[in-house]
C-alpha cells in the first residue's frame, strides 16, 4: 500500500525529477494550481480515492507550448512514486494531469479575466474567493519571475474594495439581526435554526474579511475559519449560537464589532448590543458599521453601489461561483464604472 503524501508534497517531488528535465532550458513557472482540496493544503488520504495522482500547471511563452507539451507527452512515466501518473475519476478517462499554458491563458480560464494585467474595481467584485485562492494559495515548484507579480496582485483587495466588502457584510448581518427572536417567539425551532445558521455563516465570512484572508468553498470553509485563530472565543461562541441563538449570536456580533474597533479603519463605533426597537431582540444594529465602513470610502463610484457585495456574497451556487463563463457575465450588475 502507497503511504499517503500530501500532493504539495508529491508535486515537488514529480517536479523536480520529472518535469524540470522534460522542459529543460526552456523559462517557466510551475505549481499546483487550480480548483481542490490539494491546492488549498487540506487534502488526507481520503482524497485518494477518486481522482488523485501527480499534477501541476507549467507557464511558458506561447511559443513554447507546443514544443514543451510534446515534451511532456513522450517523457511522462506510467507511475510515479506509487501513483498513476494517468488517472481519471467518474466518466474521466484516465488522461495525465500535467497542463502547458501561457500565464495569461490559464488566468482567463480559471478566473475569467488576465490578472497578469491590474483589475478593474468591477472585475474585483466578481472574482469568487476559491477562484483566488487557486492562484495565490497553491506551491508553487519554479518561477522564472511571470507568476509571483500576478500572487502578489490578488493576494488582497484594494482597499477601498475592502471597505466596502465589509459594508456589504455589515449590511447582511443588520438585515436578519432580530429575527432569531421572532422565529423562537412563536415556536418555530426549525425557522430559528436556520436563520442561526445563516448569522453564523455572515459573521465568519465577515471575520475573513477581517483577518484579510480569503473564504473558501463551503467543505474547507469551517477549517479555513478555525485557522484563522480565535483568541477571543469566537468560535466557542458560535458552536454555542446553534443551540442558543438568541443568547449566543448578541455575543458573536460584539466580538466582532470589538474586532471591527481594532482594525482602526474607521471611527470607533460601540460594540454593546441593545434591544430591537420595543422588542426583546438584542441587536448590535449593524448598520452602524456599514455606515462608518462607507464614510471612509473614498471612491465615488464603489461609494453609490448597491450594497449586494461581492459575487460570492450574493450568491452561492457552485455552477455559479465555478464557472468564469457564467459569474463574469454579472459584471452588468455593478454598471460602468466612473
Amino acid at each position: 500500500m502507497t503511504t499517503f503524501v500530501p500532493a504539495g508534497d508529491l508535486g515537488e517531488a514529480f517536479h523536480a525529477d520529472v518535469i524540470r528535465p522534460l522542459v529543460g532550458d526552456i523559462p517557466y513557472a510551475a505549481g499546483l494550481l487550480g480548483w481542490g482540496s490539494d491546492v488549498l493544503g487540506y487534502d488526507t488520504e481520503r482524497s485518494t480515492d477518486h481522482g488523485w495522482g501527480p499534477r501541476l500547471t507549467i507557464f511558458v511563452d506561447a511559443e513554447h507550448v507546443e514544443p514543451v507539451r510534446k515534451a511532456i507527452e513522450q517523457g511522462l512515466p506510467d507511475t510515479f512514486r506509487g501513483y498513476d501518473v494517468r488517472f481519471g475519476w467518474d466518466t474521466q478517462e484516465p488522461i495525465h494531469h500535467v497542463n502547458v499554458s501561457t500565464l495569461a491563458d490559464w488566468l482567463v480560464g480559471h478566473l475569467g479575466i488576465d490578472a497578469t494585467r491590474p483589475l478593474t474595481k468591477r472585475q474585483w467584485l466578481t472574482l469568487p474567493q476559491q477562484q483566488i485562492l487557486g492562484v495565490v494559495k497553491g506551491r508553487v515548484y519554479a518561477d522564472d519571475g511571470r507568476l509571483q507579480p500576478v500572487r502578489e496582485r490578488l493576494q488582497w483587495y484594494p482597499d477601498d474594495v475592502w471597505r466596502w466588502l465589509i459594508a456589504a457584510q455589515w449590511r447582511r448581518i443588520a438585515q436578519e439581526e432580530p429575527f432569531v427572536q421572532r422565529t423562537a417567539e412563536v415556536g418555530d425551532d426549525l425557522g430559528s435554526a436556520v436563520v442561526a445558521a445563516r448569522q453564523i455563516r455572515e459573521v465568519m465570512r465577515l471575520s475573513f474579511l477581517q483577518a484579510r484572508a480569503y473564504a473558501p468553498y463551503s467543505k474547507w470553509f469551517g477549517t479555513a475559519f478555525a485557522g484563522l485563530g480565535h483568541a477571543d472565543g469566537l468560535d466557542v461562541v458560535l458552536r454555542e449560537a446553534l443551540q442558543k441563538p438568541e443568547t449566543a449570536l448578541p455575543v458573536a456580533y460584539e466580538l466582532v464589532a470589538r474586532r471591527h474597533n481594532a482594525l482602526g479603519i474607521t471611527a470607533p463605533v460601540d460594540p454593546e448590543p441593545r434591544q430591537f426597537h420595543e422588542r426583546p431582540a438584542m441587536v448590535l444594529d449593524a448598520d452602524r458599521f456599514v455606515t462608518a465602513c462607507l464614510d471612509t470610502i473614498e471612491d465615488p463610484w464603489l461609494k453609490g453601489l448597491p450594497l449586494i457585495g461581492a459575487v460570492d456574497q450574493f450568491g452561492d451556487s457552485t455552477d455559479l461561483l465555478s464557472r468564469p463563463t457564467t459569474y463574469t457575465r454579472l459584471t452588468e450588475l455593478y454598471g460602468e464604472e466612473q
